[in-house]
């Protein structure tokens, strides 16, 4: 059939829909079909024949899959490719007419290597299993190994075939080998010219990529022309060019695979292989190349031979590893008991602190306060845990002082033992110490606030002592209800706490609201002795000055500006005082109505002479 232009019969060409699941556009397209004008075919018509085709390859996928489980790969070569495939497979004798080879939909299988051996008897169920399905379905088999050999022969056209085929069932393989192959493709585009090699290497290569795998590959850049760009810089310019093409590829390729992209400069690259950079060596000996311009062959073809040889520099620096890994491994191993040691002080520290101590900054002293405090007087820690705390800080100071050097990975496993142990045990402490400190605290602020409320009130009972304080400061507005809940609050929390029944947010609820209430009671009971010591001070006026007089029960106390003076009433004797010694006998409670006798006025008349008292 002769194809006509889009002039001569005066239809536009009809094109296959685009798109991943377009097998036609796959199969059919290219020198042998070339979208001839078929103005009878609709395209309702092309779908159904896509459609079809389709579900023809997933059965013979389904089929394939359930009979050989270690089949790697099922994918449809694309036309152009098919005469070398042919060529290679010998098949021209069986489809002798080119019109019905046009026909054919070629189907690559790839097995594992250690199936080739078997091909003989099973290529032909294979190949009857497609035909059953489709006489036009042609069966290549090959094993990854085969695949790369195309890159060894230069065969670049071939290994590209199979990356950008179809792919039917995938385990790997193709999806990263088709991520490279464009990656390569959009890197020829911009520097074909410069562009050594082009080597895929790692997991791909040896035979264990899936799905997720990265792709290792190498770019060599020839820099041997450049006059002025400092080659640091050339580098690092290309790096950038070529990083920036792995989203594009990966993005049309549509797969999960990750490309690592290494890019080499040329002269960088043989120095290093000079120099025996274990990385390049592997590159070589491993490495496929997918693009070469006869730099990449020739130098595998040389290690393989062991002309490729480090030389006596390379090898000394190689050997200097010895030492280097030692002293980095011991390194690490004394990092990690600094590191234990930290992990150790730090939370003691945390929970002497939570004790209410003070924490500790010595070495030694935090050993003698978790020995006197926690181990001895509060019997709350076993000697063993004290003993691994002495054992650490030890270490740490003979790190410091430089008698310690080494430490064994022995004596690290046996330390990290015993953190563990004093971890999980400091742990629990913490529980014991906070629930103490709770104790400690629901107490203390029960204590606190029935001194206060005694010293406002009198002695009494606890029933009674708040129905004196609802009476007393509640009904008399003197302070808002509020606070007599809060009274009843701290009461019932001591109950509660002391049943085992209260946690430890409750228990800090509390003594908020508790403090409240304390500095309240403080207020009252001092605004209280302030009103009392009012009643109880006179101003003294005489011919040196004004004094205050302050009666007590006992005595008085003349107050001037820089002196105070203590009158003693029993035996009218006057001496030098403070304002302490005044305070606490203002502190002390009076059990009767103060009085100035006649004694106390001949005691100041006789020191002053003649004054007056303004009250």
């Amino acid at each position: 059939m002769t194809a006509k232009s889009s002039k001569d019969s005066g239809k536009q060409p009809i094109k296959p829909e685009a798109g991943p699941t377009n097998i036609e556009s796959e199969i059919k397209s290219g020198a042998d079909i070339k979208y001839h004008a078929r103005p009878k075919i609709s395209d309702d018509q092309i779908k159904k024949e896509i459609e079809k085709t389709k579900t023809k390859l997933d059965t013979l996928k389904n089929k394939l899959i359930k009979k050989y489980k270690f089949i790697e790969a099922i994918s449809v070569l694309p036309p152009q490719s098919i005469v070398k495939f042919e060529e290679e497979d010998a098949i021209f004798d069986v489809i002798p007419d080119e019109n019905d080879r046009k026909k054919l939909i070629h189907v690559l299988v790839l097995t594992p290597e250690e199936q080739f051996k078997n091909f003989n008897k099973i290529k032909p169920e294979i190949v009857k299993m497609a035909k059953e399905i489709d006489k036009n379905i042609w069966i290549h088999m090959k094993t990854p190994v085969d695949v790369w050999n195309y890159g060894l022969d230069s065969k670049y056209d071939m290994l590209g075939a199979v990356a950008t085929s179809f792919p039917v069932h995938d385990t790997g393989l193709l999806g990263a080998l088709r991520v490279a192959e464009i990656h390569k493709s959009l890197v020829l585009q911009k520097f074909e010219k410069y562009v050594v090699s082009y080597v895929v290497a790692g997991s791909l290569v040896r035979g264990d990529a899936t799905k997720t795998s990265d792709v290792d590959v190498f770019i060599i850049i020839n820099d041997t022309d450049v006059k002025r760009m400092h080659r640091l810089e050339l580098k690092e310019k290309l790096r950038n060019m070529i990083y920036n093409y792995v989203l594009d590829a990966s993005e049309i390729a549509g797969v999960k695979n990750k490309l690592s992209p290494q890019v080499h400069i040329l002269t960088e690259f043989w120095e290093a292989v000079k120099d025996a950079n274990p990385v390049m060596f592997t590159a070589i000996r491993d490495g496929v190349p997918m693009y070469d311009r006869g730099t990449f062959m020739p130098w595998k073809a040389l290690l393989k031979m062991g002309k490729l040889k480090p030389s006596p520099e390379a090898i000394e620096l190689f050997m200097s590893g010895l030492k280097k890994t030692k002293d980095l491994v011991n390194r690490r191993l004394i990092d990690a008991m600094i590191d234990m040691y930290w992990g150790t002080v730090t939370p003691t520290q945390a929970l002497m602190m939570l004790h209410g101590l003070p924490p500790p900054t010595g070495k030694g002293e935090i050993v003698k306060v978790m020995e006197d405090v926690f181990v001895k007087k509060e019997k709350m820690i076993e000697v063993k845990y004290l003993n691994f705390l002495k054992k650490i800080v030890k270490m740490w100071r003979d790190y410091e002082h430089m008698i310690l050097n080494e430490v064994s990975g022995k004596e690290i496993d046996q330390l990290w033992k015993e953190y563990q142990e004093y971890a999980k045990r400091i742990e629990e402490l913490k529980g014991q110490i906070e629930k103490k400190s709770s104790e400690r605290t629901i107490e203390q602020l029960y204590n606190d606030i029935m001194n206060l409320l005694e010293g406002a009130f009198g002695k009494k009972s606890e029933n009674e002592m708040v129905k004196t304080f609802e009476d007393e400061m509640i009904k008399k507005k003197k302070l808002p209800d509020f606070y007599l809940r809060i009274l009843k609050d701290v009461i019932e929390a001591r109950k509660k706490f002391k049943k085992g029944k209260m946690a430890r947010h409750e228990v800090e609820e509390a003594r908020k609201n508790g403090s409240l209430l304390i500095n309240h009671l403080i207020d009252y009971n001092q605004r209280c002795e302030l009103l009392h010591l009012d009643e109880n001070k006179f101003k003294l006026k005489t011919k040196e000055g004004v004094y205050e007089l302050v009666l007590t029960e006992k005595e008085a106390f003349v107050v001037g500006e820089d002196s105070i003076v203590k009158i003693n009433v029993e035996d009218g004797k006057m001496r030098e005082s403070s304002n302490e010694e005044m305070g606490k006998a203002l502190g002390k409670e009076i059990k009767k109505e103060l009085k100035i006798s006649g004694k106390m006025f001949e005691i100041l008349k006789k020191h002053f002479g003649e004054f007056e008292l303004v009250i």
